[in-house]
């Protein structure tokens, strides 16, 4: 077959309960596919959730495959390897005398960091998290680079070679991680223990801190090796299996991984840098809503996403991202670039219990996952679920659920509700149902507005997103709450996540560390980007993209004097920087400093230095545009399916109210609230004085009185 006829762009990614792909092409309307996550095996889910794009486009899976160019995807593999411990025994081998790194993490702070409030309430009965690397399997090694990079003491490759062999030996270790002192500026020891390991022990996966994290920061950087070595091993297996599934199924092309900074990378890099796969679905549906806002002109958007497990949201300002200033995962910090995605244990999947004492309606952190899954979806479930909850107020259709693919079972959701909620509150079944989606919805709101109006943004200088498959149930609520004058629900809104994977570019980050004080001849500062580019205009080359199809974009790290934490600054440009331009990268820093950390806190005459500088390489990828269809008028009566009672807040009861089906609208067409409006992936719930229109992309306006 001809490259030419291998039109589709193809991109999937696995949630906690669903796995959502996106099919594009162009000339084509964009084709949705949905399925119930397999764990653990997840390509499963995979397939089942391309086979179910194919048959909607009247194809099978093979066919489809077989017309694919390109294939993108998300995973939650490396999460789930290390929420769950699931990972490889893994080794550390460090410099002598530093061997508690990992284990004291960064002190007091180790003891409470990653804990939700109600546990940091109580510091006495807080402990660190066990570490993933065993101290039995931590040995130091006697060598030492100084802070310029010069080497002060040899490595001995005999040490080495028996440490190594104790690890595999005795500890019984699968892969090992090397995180040696100022190997950022020499990587010189490291190198060569990497190569002993791949003489002495082929097979054990080895990750090294200069690699992987070639940046300050003692504790950080061996966490993240740490984290990369421990996941590393699943993570290429993962990936290895997947590649060959798609093959064996009629795929051709390349297989490209999302990374958490929001950009690709091809599988076989990918499963060498597991650690960059770290929330990558979040990072997936910020690129999404950001593409989406451009689109539509939205530069300033607050997009959040519920799905089965989570409830997250994250900032655009002026179509510009927002990074995490401290990454974790689980309680263990690392060091790499990641999207700032703020979440809480709240989806459509999360388990509804009773505060022992108090009987408060709790909400997750537990989830229900897509097996048992919620009771309603007759799969063994036994606890009730928020998806439970949006049934028994109405805002679900037991016939119709993932158009009408799955039947729920609505009496069994209720049965189960009123005795472990309703009945133990004193209320209905619908009293109890009502409360515990205000408290979801409080919840979220909360949320939001730590993000927004704690650090000086007004949510009605926003538009805001709504995605996943129960963001739109719920949007209208807390969209009221923060008086946004404005939603969108896309029309990919339950595929947001692949959405993104389809709207992002191959990205491949650098960063080299020196310290140069404020000023410095902006020469000095070229050089040190200047081999960067280099590898990268190389690298981004070998994948296919040159010329026009390459951006480059830097930035540096500063702080002022004596300071320990750095902001990280655009420089402005492509180019080489001249003196101008360096002096505007500081006026930035200053800028950017004041924001975060409140207007009147720079201060220049403490003296300024430049730690880090980083490099961000993309190759561009082509793909189909989106054409808009012709609107029309706004009557959507045709669209009516027949009216049933929901929860409408302004009434503070259940209200009979009109329901649509999204697929009769037509572009143009509007629907007032309350109603609901079911698609085939996710419902929309319009609160009183909410209307929404159809745009010509097929996305619902939803404008607030």
């Amino acid at each position: 077959m001809t490259a030419a006829a291998r039109k589709y762009l193809v991109a999937t990614d696995v949630g906690g309960t669903c796995t959502d792909t996106i099919v594009f092409a162009a000339g084509e309307p964009v084709r949705l596919g949905k399925a119930l996550s397999t764990p653990p095996d997840f390509a499963t889910g995979v397939l089942d959730s391309i086979r179910s794009a194919a048959t909607g486009m009247g194809m099978t899976l093979e066919a489809l495959l077989s017309q694919t160019s390109l294939f993108m995807h998300g995973s939650t593999v490396v999460d789930n390897t290390v929420l769950t411990r699931d990972g490889s025994r893994t080794g550390l081998l460090t410099t002598e005398g530093f061997e508690d790194t990992v284990l004291v993490t960064r002190g007091a702070y180790g003891r409470w960091g990653g804990l939700t409030e109600d546990r940091i309430k109580h510091p006495v009965k807080t402990e660190r998290a066990p570490a993933l690397v065993d101290a039995d399997a931590i040995v130091g090694i006697a060598e030492r680079v100084d802070y310029k990079g010069a080497i002060l003491r040899e490595l001995d490759e005999a040490q080495v070679e028996q440490a190594v062999r104790y690890l595999i030996d005795r500890q019984k270790v699968e892969a090992i991680a090397v995180s040696f002192l100022w190997s950022f500026y020499n990587p010189t020891n490291e190198r060569r223990v990497k190569a002993l390991i791949e003489r002495v022990a082929p097979g054990v996966y080895c990750t090294l801190s200069s690699d992987i994290a070639p940046v300050p920061g003692e504790y950080e950087r061996s966490s993240t090796t740490v984290i990369n070595a421990y996941a590393g091993q699943i993570t290429r297996a993962y990936l290895s299996s997947l590649e060959t599934l798609l093959a064996d199924t009629g795929y051709r092309g390349p297989v490209m991984v999302m990374q958490g900074y929001g950009g690709l990378l091809p599988a076989q890099e990918a499963a060498e840098r597991s650690i960059g796969m770290l929330e990558c679905g979040p990072a997936a549906g910020v690129i999404g809503s950001r593409a989406l806002g451009q689109l539509l002109d939205q530069p300033d958007v607050i997009a959040t996403d519920m799905g089965g497990t989570t409830f997250k949201v994250s900032v655009i300002q002026g179509g510009t991202i927002e990074y995490a200033r401290e990454p974790m995962v689980d309680r263990f910090h690392y060091t790499q670039p990641k999207i700032e995605v703020v979440s809480i244990g709240s989806g459509g999947g999360s388990i509804i219990s009773l505060e022992p004492g108090s009987n408060a309606p709790r909400i997750g952190p537990r989830s229900a996952g897509s097996r048992p899954g919620p009771v309603c979806y007759g799969l063994g479930g036994t606890e009730p679920t928020l998806t439970d909850v949006f049934m028994l107020i109405g805002y679900m259709d037991p016939g119709i659920f993932l158009g009408g693919s799955m039947k729920l079972d609505r009496e069994r959701a209720r049965a189960v509700f009123d005795e472990k909620i309703a009945r133990p509150l004193g209320l209905s079944v619908e009293q109890a149902a009502i409360g515990v989606y205000r408290v979801a919805t409080a919840q979220i709101t909360d949320l939001i507005r730590q993000i927004t109006v704690e650090r000086g943004l007004d949510p009605r200088d926003f538009v805001l997103h709504s995605f996943g498959g129960s963001c739109g149930m719920v949007a209208g609520m807390f969209g009221a709450e923060l008086n946004v004058r404005r939603m969108v629900v896309p029309y990919t809104a339950s595929v947001n996540c692949a959405f993104g994977l389809i709207s992002a570019d191959i990205v491949h980050e650098y960063a080299t560390t020196a310290l140069l004080p404020v000023p410095s001849p902006a020469d000095a500062v070229n050089r040190l980007f200047a081999p960067m580019a280099e590898k990268a205009v190389k690298q981004l080359a070998e994948e296919g993209f040159a010329g026009d199809r390459v951006r480059l974009d830097w930035s540096i790290d500063l702080r002022y004097s004596r300071q320990v934490h750095e902001v990280t600054t655009p420089v402005r440009g492509r180019g080489p920087l001249d003196e101008a331009a360096l002096a505007q990268v500081v006026n930035d820093f200053e800028a950017l400093y004041e924001r975060k950390y409140g207007k009147g806190s720079a201060y220049r005459e403490a003296g300024m230095e430049m730690t880090q500088f980083r490099l961000t390489a993309r190759g561009l990828m082509e793909r189909p545009q989106i054409e808009a269809e012709a609107t029309g008028g706004p009557d959507a009566a045709a669209a009516r399916i027949g009216r049933r009672p929901i929860f409408v807040e302004a009434a503070g009861a259940m209200v009979e109210s009109d329901i649509y089906d999204f697929e009769r609208l037509k572009p143009g067409n509007v629907v007032t609230g309350p109603a609901v409006i079911h698609t085939p992936i996710t419902t929309i719930v319009l609160q009183q004085g909410q209307t929404g229109t159809l745009d010509g992309y097929r996305n619902v306006i939803v404008d607030f009185v």
